[in-house]
């Protein structure tokens, strides 16, 4: 079966996401625990915990545009990208700097995640493109 190109965008970026997020999640256990203080390394390990469920939630979005290409699921993919950026992207930066006004933009990053999984749902449910 040939994958659509969206569809293999998601996949690969959420498979490039996980191998990230696997990476950040050794950093944080190895690298900076004991140099940053613990609700800090609890905000990073919040960043890594949200990159990778998303990054899975990317790859099942990548797979369900596949054999349903609805817009709804396309845009669901896309707010998934921008999710882990701002969501994650807020909380890396906050948890490795201090700088908490960061942690003032992390709420637009949830609110892309939570439209992505009821975009999700609803294109999976229409019948049309």
């Amino acid at each position: 079966m040939k994958l659509l190109p969206t569809s293999r965008t998601f996949i690969v970026t959420g498979a490039v996401f996980g191998f990230f997020s696997v990476g950040f999640g050794a950093f944080g256990a190895h690298a900076i625990k004991g140099t940053i203080s613990p609700d800090l390394l609890t905000i990073y390990q919040t960043a890594v915990d949200y990159q990778f469920f998303h990054a899975l939630g990317l790859i099942l979005t990548g797979l369900v545009f596949q054999h349903q290409p609805h817009k709804l699921i396309l845009i669901a993919g896309w707010l998934i990208i921008a999710g882990i950026f701002v969501f994650s992207g807020s909380l890396y930066f906050l948890s490795l700097t201090g700088i908490r006004w960061l942690g003032a933009i992390t709420p637009v990053g949830g609110t892309a995640f939570i439209a992505a999984w009821l975009l999700l749902a609803i294109g999976t449910l229409k019948k049309d493109s």
